[in-house]
């Protein structure tokens, strides 16, 4: 084989390359790489070129790896690792939490913790420039390992081997019912008693969906004819009389209109755990820490912080 200077090599078509891999889909990847589509298809061609291999097998409704491509790929993985581990060790340098620090926040809380959050940072940490995304748990935490996510805060537990994560906060759950619904009349609920046939749920994907079965005791595969895209969406279904659901604490905060619609019960001992979770190759892991303790002391009312992070087993109890 002709020697192959390094120079030739760009971590920027490495890139293209896992992006490729990680959509299937060159428009997607482009998109995710903000260039162009020609652009990026171009600099896939030259590396291949470069290597003297095929690295997908392309047709107009496929794109996958060739059986080298694959095995190439896994060394550009982690060539683009050995690069990052490189940015972030200057980070440490730099100061661990100054500049920019990429948070992703599943979407049944970003929108419920996040506005009381912001000013307790911009306060305690000037420095730090943030970037938000809130999305479902999974696809935040393949961000998270390919490095498009510094932190994000999930429900626990999350295991991986490649991650880490530490306990902040427990949060309850309620009960929501529409007004008029017998349940709602109740003084006191039993887990046993929200197994029924109106209790509402997310679209599969969310974690909250899984939380909800799990509190009640069902299986993890229930099917329902009418699921909800969003807790919100969830709120206006309780809210339309089409049933009840559980719904975390913090999403109580401002629902005065609804109170003629939508009554809502505590549930004894039905709550998650809210965590921070990072790669665990990142060199800011006790920066990271620190930054938990910080939120720990910070917990939002009604909820309650962790009070031996080290202790385990946290996740969802009911």
């Amino acid at each position: 084989m002709s020697y192959i200077p390094l120079s030739g090599l760009s971590l920027r078509d490495i890139e293209y390359v896992v992006a490729v891999d990680d959509l299937r889909n060159f428009s997607r990847a482009a998109e995710r790489c903000g260039v162009s589509q020609g652009g990026l298809s171009e600099q896939v061609r030259k590396l291949e070129t470069l290597l003297g291999v095929v690295l997908f097998e392309r047709t107009r409704r496929h794109v996958a790896p060739t059986p080298q491509g694959a095995r190439l790929i896994a060394l550009g993985r982690e060539v683009l690792a050995a690069a990052r581990a490189m940015i972030e060790a200057a980070r440490v340098q730099a100061g661990p939490l100054e500049g920019m620090l990429r948070i992703g926040v599943i979407a049944t809380l970003g929108p419920y913790y996040v506005p009381s959050l912001l000013p307790l940072l911009r306060h305690a940490y000037p420095q730090l420039r943030l970037q938000l995304t809130d999305s479902q748990t999974l696809p935040m935490l393949q961000m998270l390992r390919h490095d498009e996510l510094d932190l994000v805060f999930a429900a626990l537990p999350v295991s991986h081997d490649t991650l880490h994560c530490t306990p902040i906060f427990e949060e309850p759950f309620v009960a929501a019912f529409p007004a008029q619904h017998p349940l709602a009349a109740h003084q006191g609920l039993a887990m046993g008693e929200l197994d029924g046939p109106d209790l509402l749920l997310l679209e599969e994907g969310h974690c909250l969906r899984e939380q909800a079965l799990a509190l009640c005791g069902m299986p993890p595969h229930h099917d329902r004819q009418r699921l909800a895209t969003s807790l919100e969406m969830l709120w206006h279904m309780i809210g339309a009389g089409e049933g009840y659901s559980l719904i975390p604490h913090l999403a109580l905060r401002h629902r005065g209109e609804w109170e003629d619609l939508i009554t809502t019960l505590p549930l004894s001992d039905a709550r998650r755990t809210i965590g921070l979770v990072w790669r665990a190759s990142d060199p800011r892991e006790d920066a990271f820490r620190e930054f938990a303790a910080f939120l720990r002391e910070n917990t939002p009312d009604g909820c309650h912080p962790v009070t031996d992070p080290d202790q385990g087993g946290y996740g969802i109890q009911g």
